[in-house]
């Protein structure tokens, strides 16, 4: 009875057990034949009118069924969904002096932040956080669905505007706070897109190899955004590669959003199947309880034994 209709009170479907008494107390009691004074005559037996007498006076107690159930909390199986399996992305943007160079029509910061907000429109579903750094860190936005705040994000981290703390560029001290901001959620893929224009001073002696082996150690995939006219570092290519991601070194804002659209074909969207779940259903049981009351007050006028 539970696996075809599941209910939320199991423990009440005992009561079952009143209405089941009284049917068997309805169709086997004695007591209901009624013998006329009525000298060689053969009457019928009956039996049709027996049955349907019967079954009119079952009704009550099949109401009483009824109630019970919808008392039981009837559910049903929900039809299986498809939903998207979150990937939890971390920009890691840098905010140094180098930063405010020329790029298109704006400069570097303003066009970085234009195509995050870009790519945040068709990647809906996944959980974004926003790191700013340059000799330090600052988690400007936690990891969250609500990307509200990525929009309002641009002027109050312009490069020029920030303490002079960040002037500098220490991208494996970036990575690295990013990592313990991805490696708290335990569900979901792990993503940091970094966009930086500057070589680091942090990565070098093999300190590239040793940030990248952790990161991909916790199945996090970094995605670099060389956006400078430079060559792009051989430590940013090493932390990507060994991770399983990529560096891009786009030459203008068109360039910029095309990177991003190709991290978006990269990194691709996982479905998975989600369990059916018990949700209540009450209607059928209402109607069927509907009906039996009807059908008991019907056969109330006229259908039923008369006492003598």
């Amino acid at each position: 009875m539970d696996v075809l209709f599941p209910f939320r009170n199991g423990a009440v479907l005992f009561l079952l057990l009143i209405p089941a008494l009284l049917l068997i107390w309805t169709w086997t009691r004695k007591g209901r034949n009624v013998v006329l004074p009525l000298d060689h005559a053969r009457s019928p037996r009956g039996s049709w009118i027996r049955a349907f007498v019967g079954i009119a006076e079952s009704l009550p107690a099949i109401l009483l069924a009824i109630v019970i159930l919808i008392l039981a909390g009837p559910q049903r199986w929900d039809e299986p969904r498809s939903q998207k399996v979150l990937t939890n992305i971390e920009f890691c943007v840098d905010v140094s002096g180098s930063m405010t160079a020329s790029f298109g029509d704006g400069d570097r910061y303003e066009a970085s932040m234009k195509a995050i907000n870009d790519f945040l429109d068709y990647r809906t579903g996944d959980a974004f956080g926003l790191t700013f750094f340059g000799n330090a860190v600052l988690h400007w936005v936690p990891l969250t669905t609500d990307v509200s705040a990525f929009r309002c994000a641009p002027p109050f981290m312009r490069p020029g505007t920030t303490p002079r703390w960040f002037n500098g560029t220490e991208i494996g001290k970036a990575l690295l706070a990013c990592r313990k901001v991805l490696i708290e959620r335990e569900e979901g893929d792990r993503m940091i897109i970094l966009v930086s224009d500057g070589y680091s001073a942090d990565l070098g002696g093999d300190r590239d190899m040793e940030i990248a082996r952790t990161l991909r150690n916790d199945n996090i995939v970094v995605y670099g955004v060389h956006i400078a006219e430079t060559t792009t570092p051989e430590s940013i290519v090493n932390i990507t590669s060994l991770t399983g991601g990529e560096v891009f070194n786009p030459g203008d804002p068109d360039g910029l959003r095309r990177v991003f659209e190709r991290i978006d074909e990269m990194q691709e969207t996982k479905i998975e199947k989600v369990r059916a779940e018990a949700v209540d259903h009450y209607p059928l049981w209402c109607l069927l309880g509907l009906g039996t009351l009807g059908a008991a007050l019907l056969v109330a006028f006229g259908l039923r034994y008369t006492p003598w």
